[in-house]
């Protein structure tokens, strides 16, 4: 397996400062976002609940907490919020008569679908304004992080992960 040389010195630190300020830039993205669609007030934490039953549907209390790092309790408090709102259901499970499953509402698969279209009508029209050149910059770094951060690394193979959306188009 072949190594990255070492990377001059400074560079990782820069590196991570730049992704930081662009995370703290897209956070005020994605929040304007979230707030064309619904004046529904979702936490962030709640909206990890959504994506994680968006990708997982039907999982158990206990498997969401282990995915999210959270307690029980907390991870049932935030489901009770969420069915509250409509957005989540919980239904008896077809394997166990003791386990109950979660499923994301029409409600819920509604507010993701237009959270996510509104966040990538704002990427868009940044990714617009960027020259093809750093267009597949960005996508280049954009798959390189999420290979590193899925511990495939540039050697891994390319069809054991789903990969980024081709943005040099947009």
């Amino acid at each position: 397996m072949k190594s990255n040389p070492a990377p001059p010195a400074g560079e990782p630190q820069q590196t991570a400062e730049a992704a930081r300020e662009l995370i703290e830039l897209l956070e005020v993205l994605w929040e304007r976002g979230r707030d064309m669609v619904s004046a529904t007030p979702v936490s962030a934490s709640q909206l990890r609940v959504l994506y994680s039953l968006d990708r997982e549907e039907g999982i158990s209390l206990r498997t969401l907490g282990d995915l999210l790092g959270s307690a029980p309790p907390s991870v049932s408090r935030m489901c009770d919020r969420l069915e509250a709102l409509g957005f989540v259901q919980r239904l008896p499970s077809s394997v166990s008569r003791r386990q109950l499953e979660l499923h994301l509402t029409v409600h819920g698969k509604t507010y993701l679908r237009e959270l996510r279209v509104q966040r990538e009508e704002a990427l868009l029209a940044v990714i617009a304004d960027m020259s093809p050149t750093s267009r597949k910059a960005l996508l280049r770094g954009l798959t390189g992080f999420h290979d590193a951060l899925e511990g495939s690394g540039p050697a891994a193979s390319s069809h054991s992960r789903t990969p980024l959306k081709d943005v040099s188009s947009a």
